[in-house]
């Protein structure tokens, strides 16, 4: 049998209760500065970027349109088949290798400054600003009792989230349906079901993310926050408090002498707490939740100048200088180590190799498929013949003609009209018969080719390989 646990033991509830944190709405406050600007110049470009590319036009079609129902992928004059799938990999190859270089250089920058969840973020909070004001009127408007002014400015920041997350869902789903026709869908309520359902769902993804969830998604949904560490060394920039300078930290008048009342450049005025998204005070050191966006920078250098110190005591700088084995003006030396000239090295090779693909990359493919009739018939004048098709895929964004001959055995005639056309970014099937002369041939299995030139461009070319028949 159990025995009863002791009056002052743990129940099971009460463990369980103790795992779990409630959270704790944080209200951040407006910060300026050097890297604020960076951010909202990001935010910008990057929104405009997402809303304005769709609208873009390329050739009398939507400049960047994924086509999911065509497998056509549309970038600006490049057309994308799923034949194409080496590219994407590459892409991914090279946005995680540029991930893994900017990490070991500056910590997360990406996080910081351009990651959807920070971007979306950043604009949810200038809109709660914009309409409820800034911390301390939020923080009221919050304590106070229910009203016609609370509800009201409760329902236009609302609103006009909501009206902004939809407007974000329909522009996703504008890169996989031509915008201008979801457009006119839109305005007739002729939406089809999939449009509606991404719309709705990655409209609400917007908004409770960036209105609710906020830096929950940070600190327990993105898997970046948890492994980033592997990527830091002691040569890593990153934001840091200088405590040696700093402490011990106190208030005091801005015409005290720190150094008679024994205090440290921290005046313990919170501002660095109070203007961080996540809300983790980084006088305690590096923490996961922290995001990079460097707005405790900003805001202590603020504070510096009205108290007359100098900036920097929080600033990005490496574990190796904190610690004294050189100073903050020797950092750019550190930077050029083995992890980041091997990432630098790799990436480098991967772009390049990326953009010589697409430079090189041929507007023809030609699949040849074998009649699955039957492996060889006779044919008039006691010819045989082999029955093929040829299917051309022209991935350029203008017509092709193409002239076809085969090779590999002697006496091989083709019979096709030629040159083949074939449509701008089409696939095109045409029935080929091969014929040759027994007498000429030895009986079983020969290997042939298909050689297919474009008429106006000698350099387009392809050549593929087929099996011709003989009893």
């Amino acid at each position: 049998m159990l025995e009863p646990a002791p009056n002052n033991a743990p129940t099971a509830a009460d463990v369980e209760t103790s795992l779990y944190e409630v959270r704790k709405k944080i209200y951040v406050r407006a910060v300026s500065g050097w890297f604020a600007g960076w951010r909202v110049a990001l935010v910008i470009a990057t929104q405009l970027v997402f809303y304005g590319s769709p609208w873009l036009v390329w050739n009398d079609r939507q400049a960047v349109l994924f086509d999911l129902v065509s497998r056509k992928f549309y970038i600006f004059g490049l057309v994308f088949w799923p034949q194409d799938f080496i590219f994407l990999t590459a892409l991914l190859i090279i946005s995680a290798y540029s991930l893994f270089l900017f990490t070991a250089i500056a910590g997360r920058l990406w996080c910081g400054y351009a990651c959807p969840q920070t971007v979306y973020t950043e604009i949810f909070m200038w809109i709660e600003r914009f309409v409820e004001g800034d911390r301390v009127q939020r923080m009221r408007l919050d304590k106070s009792a229910a009203g016609a002014r609370k509800i009201g400015l409760k329902a236009l920041k609302h609103g006009i989230w909501i009206v902004l997350s939809l407007w974000t869902g329909f522009t996703f789903v504008g890169y996989f349906t031509p915008i201008k026709v979801l457009a006119g869908e839109v305005a007739a309520w002729s939406l089809g079901p999939w449009e509606t359902f991404w719309i709705f769902f990655y409209g609400f993804a917007t908004y409770g993310n960036a209105g609710w969830m906020r830096e929950q998604v940070c600190k327990y949904m993105c898997p970046y926050a948890r492994f980033q560490s592997v990527m830091f060394d002691p040569d890593t920039l990153v934001i840091t408090y200088d405590a040696a300078r700093g402490e011990p930290r106190g208030s005091r008048s801005r015409t005290a002498d720190a150094a008679a009342l024994g205090l440290g450049s921290c005046v313990d005025c919170n501002i660095c707490v109070q203007v961080c998204p996540t809300g983790i005070d980084i006088r305690q050191g590096l923490q996961y939740e922290c995001i990079g966006c460097a707005a405790c920078i900003d805001g202590c250098n603020q504070v510096m100048d009205k108290m007359g110190y100098s900036r920097g005591l929080i600033r990005y700088s490496t574990e190796n200088a904190v610690h004294g084995k050189y100073t903050d003006t020797e950092i750019p030396r550190h930077v050029l180590r083995p992890r980041v000239l091997v990432y630098s090295g790799l990436l480098v090779a991967i772009v390049l190799i990326f953009f010589g693909g697409l430079w090189l990359k041929n507007p023809l493919k030609v699949d040849v498929i074998r009649d699955r009739g039957a492996m060889m018939r006779d044919a008039p004048g006691g010819m045989i013949e082999n029955v093929y098709r040829l299917q051309f895929i022209n991935t350029d964004e203008s017509a092709r003609r193409y002239n076809v001959t085969v090779s590999g055995l002697q006496g091989l005639s083709l019979m096709l009209a030629m040159p083949v056309e074939v449509p701008a970014t089409t696939t095109k099937t045409f029935p080929v018969t091969v014929r040759g002369d027994p007498s000429l041939l030895k009986s079983g299995s020969h290997p042939i080719v298909f050689h297919i030139r474009d008429v106006e461009r000698p350099d387009v070319r392809a050549d593929e390989s087929s099996r011709f028949f003989v009893r």
